[in-house]
């Protein structure tokens, strides 16, 4: 396939706004393409190219644009994925120079277009979070298959690109083969904020309450001593974990895919901050030393399967009972069920003394939807807070002379981009300060006197007052008092929290109706 057709897709597919036209369009180029390039073509399409973050800087961009472009499309899709294979897999001495040589070779061989795609593919400026589900309705709409069918592989593959050549090439008896299996992580469930603990029981109905625990998102799976570890993210976190492994290992069950999560506490049982915990996670670790110092617990809250038996489709409750049965009470969080307001805010009280940042509220009758941000979970927090992307910072002055502050912060549009809703540089340290300016400076894409722009990649968490109508802002809403409670590497831009959802906080602050994506 040429790759001129892919950047053509990507081109009319920005141009409309009607997402019917979308999905037709990337599922005529799904049907042109030949089988084997089709995973690649899903995961340059959707922003997000089949082998990942390539790492290319600003710089090493610039000088690869600077080679005068081809006078007519010769690269093919196949080109590019094979080039990107290389780019990722250049290491050691040299390493960037062999890169930029390289890259500025597969810009002399684009047209002006290509080029401008290329410069946004791997500076990750396609990357569009939803599109994903756009993606989604595209293959089983090129693959003639029912959509329920395709997105539930999806959330048992965690790859539409995997998803989409079973599909295209095998129909039906393609998509079979995507069941929930040991050590291939599903992507975790995920939920919407309530206003408090009765909005969500209104919501809900009869529910169960749990603590909400700040800590990291893991899924353990076991088959008999074997144990591996994965993050929020779906990468192998097992060799960082060890007293995880080991309580895992200690379960009766022969096998389970369990959802919980990991956190560090101190002496007295009240939890660290999440940025504490997360230091188990760092890339080079000491583990033994790590472990002694800031010992994890585990906290188990779904069972996803149990000795063969796959799990994720039963209602709640039954899996509940499940874990109740093969978890003891120590691994798992604190749960009750109710629909009483009077218990259910006694509850909450109870997680807020014991430290934790609020409860979530899960129904009973709802099967666990990977991958999903349905309203089925819900949390309630003591402060409301956003996961926002950091899409630009401002040098600082006086005390925070000579490092990047102000952070631009920003929801992510479901039909691409992120909307900016707003400015901050309370609740920064120091430290982080030292941090986030060698961060941003590494994602730099430009700047002006003020101002250095970066790619949208890093996410935090942001707490705020309330939500306030501003027409000096895109989405015409703006954060009031917004203050940094911490970054979230566990999290990438696609996690971040959509517009539809900021405009939903607004319009209940408002006493207007509104839903959230």
């Amino acid at each position: 396939m040429e790759l001129h057709d892919v950047v053509e897709t990507s081109r009319r597919v920005g141009a409309t706004a009607a997402r019917g036209v979308k999905i037709e369009l990337l599922a005529g180029l799904l049907r042109r393409c030949p089988p084997a390039a089709v995973d690649a073509a899903v995961g340059v399409l959707a922003g997000v190219p089949r082998q990942g973050k390539i790492g290319i800087g600003y710089a090493s961009l610039r000088a690869a644009r600077a080679a005068p472009p081809a006078a007519a499309p010769t690269l093919t899709l196949a080109d590019l994925d094979a080039a990107l294979d290389r780019l990722i897999g250049i290491r050691g001495k040299g390493a960037g120079a062999e890169r930029a040589r390289m890259l500025h070779e597969l810009f002399a061989r684009a047209t002006a277009d290509e080029q401008d795609f290329l410069a946004r593919l791997v500076l990750g400026e396609l990357r569009q979070g939803a599109l994903e589900g756009l993606m989604v309705e595209a293959v089983a709409k090129a693959a003639a298959l029912p959509l329920g069918d395709v997105r539930r592989a999806v959330m048992m593959a965690g790859d539409v690109g995997l998803v989409a050549r079973a599909a295209l090439a095998e129909g039906r008896a393609g998509l079979d083969r995507f069941a929930i299996e040991l050590f291939r992580p599903v992507k975790p469930m995920l939920a919407q904020p309530a206003d408090d603990v009765e909005d969500a029981l209104a919501t809900l109905g009869r529910a169960a309450l749990e603590y909400k625990l700040d800590g990291a998102r893991i899924q353990a799976h076991k088959s008999e001593g074997e144990v591996r570890v994965f993050s929020r993210r779906l990468n192998d976190v097992t060799a960082a974990v060890p007293e995880i492994v080991e309580a895992v290992r200690s379960l009766p069950a022969r096998e389970a895919i369990l959802d919980g999560e990991a956190i560090a506490l101190r002496p007295g049982g009240r939890p660290q901050p999440f940025q504490i915990t997360m230091r188990r996670f760092g890339r080079k670790l000491d583990v033994a030393a790590m472990r002694a110092a800031l010992p994890l617990d585990a906290f188990v809250f779904d069972a996803l399967m149990l000795d063969g038996a796959t799990l994720i489709d039963l209602p709640a409750e039954e899996r509940f009972a499940a874990l109740e049965g093969a978890v003891p009470a120590h691994l798992r969080v604190t749960r009750m069920v109710t629909d009483r307001a009077d218990e259910a805010a006694a509850f909450v009280g109870q997680a807020l003394a014991a430290g934790h940042e609020g409860v979530m509220a899960k129904a009973l009758h709802a099967p666990y939807q990977a991958g999903a941000r349905g309203k089925s979970w819900l949390k309630v927090k003591a402060a409301t807070t956003l996961d926002l992307v950091v899409l630009a910072a401002e040098w600082g002055s006086g005390r925070r002379q000579g490092w990047l502050s102000n952070l631009h912060l920003g929801a992510r549009d479901p039909a691409g981009g992120f909307v900016m809703l707003g400015k901050t540089f309370k609740g920064l340290t120091d430290a982080v300060l030292a941090w986030q300016t060698e961060q941003f400076l590494a994602r730099e894409v430009a700047r002006d006197r003020y101002t250095v722009y970066v790619r949208p990649e890093l996410v935090v968490e942001i707490a705020f007052n309330d939500l306030q109508a501003s027409p000096h802002y895109p989405g015409g809403l703006a954060l009031r008092f917004a203050r940094v409670k911490g970054y979230r590497p566990d999290k990438g831009p696609e996690d971040a929290d959509t517009i539809a959802t900021v405009r939903a906080l607004y319009a209940r602050q408002s006493g207007v109706s509104g839903d959230a994506d």
